[in-house]
């Protein structure tokens, strides 16, 4: 049974301690409802607020999405559920608020809404040595072409010092870019920002134009302590040889990606290593192609897929090659630049390493192809062409000349600044083209998304010794890389095991 006590005519310690308890657990209802109403406006913010406030602030100041966050940890601490349930993002239309009207009406108002294209889009920042860095990313083509957009570089010691230099942009990709082109950004100071040691940062500001008003700052590379090591920037490097490749897309052809992986490494030799940028056309079947040699620390694949935001010439492969030559420039003696469907090849009893031994002297040289016929064959009644290799069966060359064709090239990339698909336009040092009688390469066009057999035309075996015309082209019989098919099945079985599955 509950016993009362009297009422007292003074107020109890009891009755007090009751009210305050009443007090504090007010406050925290009314502070969680206050988070609960800025949680709510801020989700509902639109982003292209939060984008004009971040372009229109030149210094770090701390993002609003960082506000939001501590809300929301601050509401989840309350144990408090949101009776709010979240719009997909593909039903929500953002509105921009409207420009007050003049009061005069001949003066024209001009309302802006939305961003079309960002100011820079990193994909990469590399240190290039001791004292010069590349910052490697996409930019709004028109800005570079109508404006004058530039950037400067400033480095942040962990010791609490700071030094800027003036930055040298490139745009290597020659005018082929879309909505973004490609930006290279070369910070050079006058010695290692980074000496000491301690680490540090480096920071870029990317300017809208000739105004030192309007830029945007980001921190484009990071330094650890202790990390830096000179000696990584002088031979011996890792590699003999580097293949940067440009974007894969499409529906590729898992069987010629096998050949010509199985080809090139043993082109090549056991010091050299591939990079590939999948931009989509690494399926599940050229993957297992491709994986033992990864696995074998052959090959690298890079999933580039999330570059389709950005609309960049041909899947942005200048943007690929770029990246991959500052992120591999101190790896290799040699980088080779051409595509899958392209094989290189050395006439006349030439060995790599001679070839490259003579071209010592120049940063840079040019390849130049022998075009082969995606569809013609012998019509050689024995041979069992659907178990042999595309490169054992296309066996016929165009043979037109004194005319222009594309090239490919192989760089000593610690001479470039920027580089292209077919060469490079920013180096320090010579470049060679006249070099057909020492290295070419078979370039086999419209064959790497075949998955059918090749063999669509078949020519009497008298088309050995004579010129066919098909297509109005003339084609003539070329069998030095059919000559090489069994050795190069032999180097793969016993490189990577049996892959006919």
């Amino acid at each position: 049974m509950r016993k009362e006590t009297p009422p007292s005519s003074a107020p109890s310690t009891a009755s007090t301690v009751g009210k305050l308890f009443v007090c504090f657990e007010t406050k925290p209802l009314v502070a969680t409802l206050l988070a609960l109403t800025l949680v709510m406006l801020l989700w509902n913010l639109p982003p292209y607020y939060q984008n004009l406030l971040s372009t229109t602030r030149p210094c770090s100041a701390p993002p609003i999405t960082s506000v939001a966050a501590a809300a929301t940890t601050s509401l989840l601490s309350t144990n408090v559920s949101l009776p709010y349930t979240a719009t997909p993002i593909a039903e929500k239309k953002y509105y921009s608020a409207p420009k007050a009207k003049p009061s005069d009406p001949s003066k024209r108002v001009f309302e802006a809404y939305g961003n079309a294209a960002a100011l820079f889009v990193k994909m990469g920042a590399y240190r290039g040595g001791p004292t010069t860095f590349a910052v490697v990313g996409l930019a709004s083509k028109p800005i570079h072409v109508f404006g004058r957009p530039w950037y400067k570089c400033e480095w942040i010691s962990n010791n609490g010092s700071s030094f800027r230099a003036k930055a040298y942009k490139m745009l290597p990709d020659w005018g082929y870019g879309r909505v973004y082109t490609v930006v290279v950004v070369n910070c050079t100071f006058p010695f290692n920002p980074n000496q000491d040691n301690l680490g540090g940062k480096l920071m870029i500001n990317a300017y809208y134009g000739e105004s030192q008003r309007k830029y945007e700052k980001f921190t484009a590379l990071e330094e650890a302590p202790g990390s830096y090591n000179e000696s990584k920037y002088y031979p011996p490097f890792q590699y003999e040889y580097l293949y940067c490749g440009s974007s894969l897309y499409g529906n590729l052809s898992a069987d010629r990606m096998r050949e010509w992986m199985a080809y090139h490494a043993w082109f090549f030799g056991p010091s050299s290593h591939f990079v590939f940028h999948d931009a989509g056309g690494v399926s599940s079947e050229v993957r297992a192609a491709l994986d033992p040699w990864v696995r074998a620390g052959r090959a690298t694949v890079q999933d580039i897929r999330t570059q389709a935001e950005f609309d960049g010439y041909y899947y942005n492969q200048f943007l690929m090659v770029n990246d991959c030559l500052h992120r591999y420039r101190h790896a290799a003696n040699w980088t080779f630049f051409f595509d899958v469907d392209e094989y290189i090849y050395l006439p006349d009893g030439n060995t790599l390493e001679s070839v490259l031994n003579e071209f010592s002297d120049y940063t840079q040289f040019t390849i130049e192809q022998n075009p082969m016929s995606s569809a013609l064959c012998l019509n050689d009644s024995p041979q069992q062409y659907s178990r042999q290799w595309g490169f054992e069966k296309l066996l016929f060359r165009e043979s037109r000349t004194r005319i222009r064709r594309d090239r490919k090239y192989a760089i000593q990339a610690k001479n470039a600044y920027s580089t292209g698909v077919h060469m490079s336009e920013n180096v320090i040092g010579k470049t060679l083209h006249k070099t057909v009688t020492k290295i070419r390469y078979y370039h086999y066009h419209n064959t790497i998304t075949v998955h059918e057999e090749l063999c669509r035309e078949y020519l009497p075996l008298t088309a050995k010794n004579n010129v066919t015309w098909f297509n109005k082209l003339p084609y003539v019989y070329d069998d030095n890389m059919k000559k090489l098919a069994n050795t190069i099945k032999e180097f793969e079985l016993k490189t990577i095991g049996n892959q006919n599955h």
